[in-house]
């Protein structure tokens, strides 16, 4: 994980616990970090919600701006039964971190 990222594990999962996620792993270029770049990329993250959260417009747009005003860069916020190819999902496997677990 990017320390772009990791630095802000406290505030992360704050905000997980406010808007009832049950465990967020980050994928992609900030979970490689190798690929990571601090100025421009994005970072990429699954989402699960807590058994009773109804995962809606508020909460998903709510938790994506939090964690973009906190990490000062542009989230993708994916849940994994979303991801249906594959190839895409065998690529987001291989490099998903463990950033909250409830």
């Amino acid at each position: 994980m990017h320390p772009a990222i990791a630095q802000h594990r406290p505030g992360i999962a704050a905000i997980c616990q406010r808007y009832g996620i049950r465990r967020l792993e980050v994928f992609g270029s900030a979970a490689r970090a190798t690929d990571f770049d601090p100025a421009r990329s994005d970072a990429d993250f699954l989402v699960e919600f807590a058994q009773g959260v109804e995962p809606g417009l508020h909460t998903i747009f709510g938790a994506k701006a939090d964690l973009e005003a906190l990490l000062g860069r542009g989230v993708d916020l994916v849940e994994p039964g979303a991801v249906r190819n594959p190839y895409v999902l065998d690529s987001i496997n291989r490099h998903r971190e463990s950033v909250y677990a409830a």
